[in-house]
């Protein structure tokens, strides 16, 4: 079976998905030391619209309608002023949270999305399959602060077409958002790698990879501080879902009681973010 289709099967992705680091790419031939060649081109491209015709120069890109979802308005501020630059002709528009970009959505036509991964109310990973219900032309890319392999995994199962931590936001969101817009999947190098070593079978699976999405949620939140109440509030859940979640995620991990839970969470980097959003707001 070739690495593509070991990736099909697992995160079921498009056919011409390839990861990608300074130094390892992964094709149907299998690990290579340097990049495939580009195409040649004859110094312009095509327009995506037969109907359409548009030519452009090799080195700029079409104009894209880019949609950020993340709850945090100085994220948002940022992520706009660092797209929506002359020199791209990007536009942007911004969204607080899951239900108010699935408006925008419907009210507009976008070519790429970039999701924050973890948010109040609906997720991105729960946004991520509603736009792949309602809207399936639209590529998206996740923005997170977990680099640990088991989320860009989910997110790519999901339906993501890329997946960048936000500490790297600032050097490789463009590199990302041209990669996805052309058809492509861009990962961080450093998780692209561990992403590989995974699927290889090299990293033995963390006890919390057995859990469903949402219990990864709840687990987090647990982590974080929040109390049962708070977190039924912002997943719209009522407090019993909340304590079923809570026990299930005990038995799993086969952990006691909530303080081995948050040493095991904080020992695996689990429910900072949560922490600082919850900080923050």
């Amino acid at each position: 079976m070739s690495w593509v289709s070991v990736l099909e099967e697992t995160a079921g992705l498009d056919d011409d998905w390839a990861l990608s680091s300074d130094h390892l790419f992964i094709t149907d031939a299998g690990l290579a030391a340097t990049p495939a060649a580009a195409p040649e081109r004859d110094g312009w491209g095509d327009s995506p619209d037969a109907q359409d015709p548009v030519m452009w120069p090799q080195d700029s890109h079409p104009p894209l309608h880019i949609l950020i979802v993340d709850d945090h308005a100085i994220v948002r501020e940022g992520l706009k002023h660092l797209l929506e630059r002359p020199d791209t002709a990007w536009t942007v528009a911004e969204a607080e949270n899951g239900l108010r970009a699935l408006e925008l959505l419907r009210a507009e036509t976008f070519d790429l999305a970039v999701v924050d991964l973890s948010m109040p109310g609906m997720s991105g990973l729960e946004l991520l399959r509603r736009v792949r219900q309602e809207f399936a032309h639209l590529r998206v890319l996740i923005l997170s602060t977990h680099s640990e392999e088991q989320y860009a995994m989910r997110a790519f199962k999901a339906g993501a077409k890329g997946y960048v931590t936000k500490d790297l936001a600032a050097h490789e969101l463009e590199l990302a958002i041209r990669k996805v817009a052309d058809g492509g999947t861009y990962v961080s190098p450093g998780l692209a790698e561990r992403l590989v070593l995974q699927l290889n079978g090299t990293f033995e699976p963390a006890r919390h990879d057995q859990l469903s999405d949402r219990e990864l949620d709840v687990m987090r939140r647990l982590v974080a501080g929040q109390r049962p109440t708070d977190i039924a509030n912002e997943l719209h859940l009522s407090i019993k879902t909340v304590s079923t979640h809570k026990s299930r995620i005990l038995e799993r991990l086969q952990l006691p009681n909530l303080a081995a839970l948050i040493r095991y969470g904080m020992a695996h980097g689990l429910g900072n973010e949560t922490a600082c959003a919850s900080s923050d707001d």
